[in-house]
This record gives C-alpha cells, sequence and structure tokens, in this order.
C-alpha cells in the first residue's frame, strides 16, 4: 500500500469521527439543556412551602384583590368556574355569584323611621320600641318555665323582618363594595315599618311618598342601568298585599309601592307574597334565634321526645268580620273536642297569645296545630307550630304551599294535613276529628320527624353567629333570590326580553285543585 493511500483512509476515519464526536456533543448539550428549561418550568410553579400556585404575574388581566370579583359589570360571569386571581396566586372563590351590593339609601328609608320608634304601631297600643332591642329580635326571655332553652330566646314581633334582615346581611359572607361585581343589589328600605306610620288616618298621598321618591332616587344611581333594577330586591315585614293599592280610592289599603313602574322591576321579600310573580314569601321571624348549631341540635332532640297529650289545637281568634271565615268553626269543633283538643284564646284584650312561652308551651304539647287563613292567607303559627315540632293542618293553599316555595318541601304532604275548606259553606262538622283520627302512628311519625328536620330552615340565627354546615331562614332566602336573578341574566344572555313573566299575576297558584294531589 503506497503511503499517499494510507493518508487519504487515515483522513476519512478521522473525518467520521469528527462528525460523530460534534453529533454526540449536539445531542448531549440538547438533552442538558432541556432538563435546565424543565428544571427552570417547574421552579415557577411551586413556592417555598411547596404549595401550588400558578404565576400570573405578566397577564395583562386588571387584577382586583381579594373580596372582588375579577370580571367588570359587562362580563358574564360563569359560576362553574369560580377563579379568583390574588396578587401571584390563583384561588377558588366561593363568593362568584353570590356577592350582594348594600345600596346605601338615605337615612330617612330606614334609620329615621326606627328612630322614631314610638310613632310606629301594629294596629294596638302596643309600644313598638322594645321590639327593635337586639337589632330586631326583641327583649331576650329570661324565664320560660322550664318551657324553652335557656338560650337564644326572644319576644321577637312578627313584623320585624326587615330590620331583621338587614342586620343579617351586614354580616353576609359574600358582600362587595364594588357594586359592578354584585350578582345581586338589597334596597334596605323599611318598607314595612314605613307603611305601619300610615296605614290609619292618612290619605293615599302621604302613604305612597316614601315609595316614589325612593324610586327617583334609585333610578339615577349608576347600578339601576345594568338591569333596569331586575337584580334589584327589597325586605318587607308586612305583607306584600300592603304594598298593593289597585286603586287610588282613599278608602283602599295600603300604598301602591308595587304598582310603580321601577318597582315593578323589583324583586320583594315578605312574609306573605302576593299574586304577583315578583313577590316572594319567605318565614316570619319566630322567636327562636340560636346562636349555636348545637342549641338547635339540643332543641331538635327535645321536639322528638315531647310527650304530647293533644292531638290538636288552635292559637287564635275568630273573625266574625270575615264571613267566609271557618276560625268560627275551628274553634266551635276544639271547644266540642274534649280531652283531644287545647284552644289558646287570642281574641282582642286578650295576651296569652303575646306571650312566646305561652304558644310554645301548647304547640309541644300538641302532635297537630290547626292553621286557618286570618286576616290574611299566613300567620306567624305557622312557624311557631314547625318550632314546636306541631304538625301544621293547613285548609288553604294560599297559606303556605304556594308561599314559602323556596323554605318547605315541595311535596306538602311529607310535612303537613292538608283539608281544603274554600268557604264557610263547604264546612263539614267533625271533619277535623275524622281527618286527623284516621292517620296512624306511624305516619305521624314521619309527618313530625320531617317538621322537626325543617326548623333550621325557618329561624333566623344571631346575626353574628352560622350554624356550621346548616342553612338557615336568611341564608335560604338569600340563596333563592340570587337564583331568581341569575335566571334573568341567562334569559338577557340568550336575547330574552327579561321583562317576559318577571311581574305577571298568577292567581292560579292560589287555587284548591292545584295541591289536591300533594305537587
Amino acid at each position: 500500500m503506497t503511503k499517499s493511500k494510507l493518508d487519504d483512509m487515515l483522513m476519512v476515519v478521522s473525518n467520521r469521527y469528527r462528525c460523530n464526536h460534534q453529533l454526540w456533543f449536539t445531542l448531549t448539550s440538547s438533552f442538558i439543556f432541556c432538563i435546565i428549561l424543565l428544571c427552570f418550568d417547574y421552579s415557577a410553579l411551586y413556592n417555598s412551602d411547596n404549595s401550588f400556585t400558578l404565576d400570573v404575574t405578566n397577564t395583562n388581566t386588571n387584577i382586583k384583590p381579594l373580596g372582588n370579583a375579577i370580571a367588570s359589570s359587562d362580563t358574564d360571569y360563569d359560576i362553574s368556574n369560580p377563579v379568583k386571581h390574588q396578587e401571584d396566586s390563583v384561588v377558588i372563590d366561593t363568593c362568584l355569584g353570590r356577592y350582594v351590593y348594600i345600596h346605601h339609601i338615605p337615612s330617612r328609608f330606614n334609620q329615621d323611621l326606627i328612630s322614631h320608634c314610638e310613632s310606629i304601631t301594629r294596629g294596638t297600643d302596643k309600644d313598638m320600641c322594645p321590639y327593635l332591642k337586639n337589632q330586631g329580635f326583641g327583649p331576650r326571655i329570661q324565664d320560660s318555665d322550664l318551657v324553652l332553652l335557656n338560650n337564644g330566646w326572644f319576644t321577637t314581633n312578627q313584623f320585624m323582618l326587615e330590620v331583621i334582615f338587614h342586620s343579617k346581611m351586614k354580616s353576609y359572607e359574600c358582600l362587595t363594595k364594588d357594586s359592578s361585581v354584585a350578582s345581586a343589589v338589597y334596597v334596605p328600605f323599611y318598607a314595612g315599618i314605613d307603611m305601619s306610620l300610615y296605614l290609619w288616618g292618612y290619605n293615599i298621598t302621604v302613604r305612597d311618598s316614601s315609595g316614589i321618591n325612593l324610586m327617583k332616587w334609585l333610578v339615577q344611581q349608576p347600578e339601576w342601568g345594568k338591569m333596569q333594577g331586575r337584580d334589584h330586591f327589597l325586605v318587607a315585614g308586612r305583607i306584600s298585599w300592603d304594598f298593593r293599592r289597585q286603586t287610588d280610592n282613599e278608602s283602599d289599603w295600603g300604598s301602591k309601592l308595587r304598582f310603580l313602574p321601577e318597582s315593578n322591576n323589583m324583586s320583594m321579600l315578605s312574609i306573605e307574597a302576593s299574586s304577583w310573580k315578583n313577590d316572594y314569601a319567605i318565614p316570619y321571624p319566630t322567636c327562636f334565634h340560636p346562636s349555636k348549631e348545637k342549641d338547635v341540635s339540643l332543641w331538635q332532640k327535645l321536639m322528638r321526645v315531647q310527650k304530647r297529650k293533644y292531638l290538636f289545637s288552635f292559637a287564635g281568634a275568630p273573625r266574625p268580620e270575615y264571613q267566609s271565615s271557618i276560625r268560627g268553626n275551628i274553634i266551635e269543633e276544639c271547644q266540642s273536642s274534649t280531652n283531644l283538643c287545647k284552644l289558646l284564646d287570642c281574641n282582642y284584650g286578650a295576651i296569652n297569645c303575646d306571650n312566646p312561652v305561652n304558644v310554645m308551651r301548647v304547640f309541644r304539647d300538641s302532635v297537630f296545630c290547626l292553621q286557618p287563613v286570618g286576616d290574611s292567607y299566613t300567620r306567624r303559627s305557622i312557624f311557631d307550630a314547625i318550632l314546636a315540632g306541631c304538625i301544621p293542618v293547613f285548609f288553604n293553599p294560599g297559606s303556605a304551599y304556594s308561599q314559602y316555595i323556596w323554605h318547605l318541601p315541595k311535596n306538602h304532604t311529607k310535612y303537613s294535613v292538608y283539608i281544603p275548606v274554600e268557604s264557610v259553606d263547604d264546612w263539614k262538622a267533625g271533619i277535623i276529628n275524622k281527618t286527623l283520627l284516621e292517620i296512624s302512628d306511624e305516619k305521624i311519625l314521619a309527618l313530625r320527624e320531617e317538621v322537626i328536620n325543617l326548623i333550621p330552615r325557618i329561624v333566623y340565627v344571631d346575626s353574628r353567629s352560622k350554624l356550621g354546615t346548616l342553612e338557615d331562614a336568611f341564608d335560604i332566602a338569600v340563596k333563592g333570590i340570587l337564583g331568581r336573578i341569575e335566571g334573568v341574566r341567562s334569559l338577557i344572555r340568550e336575547g330574552e326580553d327579561p321583562s317576559f313573566g318577571f311581574a305577571d299575576r298568577d292567581d292560579y297558584k292560589f287555587t284548591f285543585s292545584h295541591f289536591e294531589d300533594g305537587a
């Protein structure tokens, strides 16, 4: 082999070696570089304590601090993906879709009204000032003759709902000071107290003035333009009918607050709803306002083991001024049912029913509590009965079934007895005894257990407290109105007219046949 050929072969080998060396060097360098990149990426996902976060410092999002949602008023919230930014982290926002903004209305519409409590009347000569103590709960009950628990019981007036609700809303966990992120706007107008100042002896101009002035103020606020008031709601401590005077006759009852065009765009929560779809009923305030979940549990246990010596009871008075009232018939049957019925006389001048201890003593000793129509469809006695574990007996669907749709089971046969009587002409002597005596012991136990389980849902807990995992009447009412408003938003997103059906009249919900099958 010549020297030139040998040199050529060595050159080829050398070139191959250099190529292979460069290839391996390139592969090795690329692998090391990838490892470095991976380490760098993962280091951005972990903080010093190894908790998982996501770096969002380079986003262009206008990030708001914790306590406000991240979207502006023009943004459609995706409630199914509740994520909120806080500095460099992503945290779950349990309030997204639940934020409520309290309107700061002029004090003449709320606080000024209760500062002159001596002028407030409930239709009697009773002084209403004591009932405003303890944020609307009234005076504490000190001595209950072992009928009540030591804690959580107050002498609460049934018309104090708006004061109680306002106080509880101030402690609501999802309040926001930024109205643009609120899912609902609460208007703390004490409509019931205002109405009670002028129900007797005042002309319609005076009775309507506060409502008209409030609406003028509301429509001038930026919050109104967002949904033209359909995300606004107010709470009244009187029945809705008191705010739905349909004529301008001086002799007609109440104000026309709910017929004002602006008010028609709002929803009202009150102790009794009217026939209109933008009125919703929530429970009357009872006298039990527990501050701890264990207080509720203890009371429920006591009601489960309570010995009940009366088959049924009635706390009330006759209504001879109402020709169709069946109260007189109920009282007669109760009085003639020796050892089966207990009557608590609440006639004018009697003080028995003003004392919560007297009422609860009768109801806790009764298996069934009769709840006929009175001055209106509903009564606070319904919720006093449930609180005592006493199975309510209704005679008209408007007393509960078509009213408290958020708080009571849709199937009314699970917690109550229904004896439909449209008028006194339909009354059959002995119908109460006959109906109740035919109910089996097993059915009674099931009904009572359902009633006792409803207790947390119909009480208003101390404003400074929560019932742990339990929801009280306030929690359920807020959830209900938020759902109502979200339904309106859905219509808007779908291009539908949000006014369609929003405030329509629905008298069908009070018809008897609608509830005869338990639906």
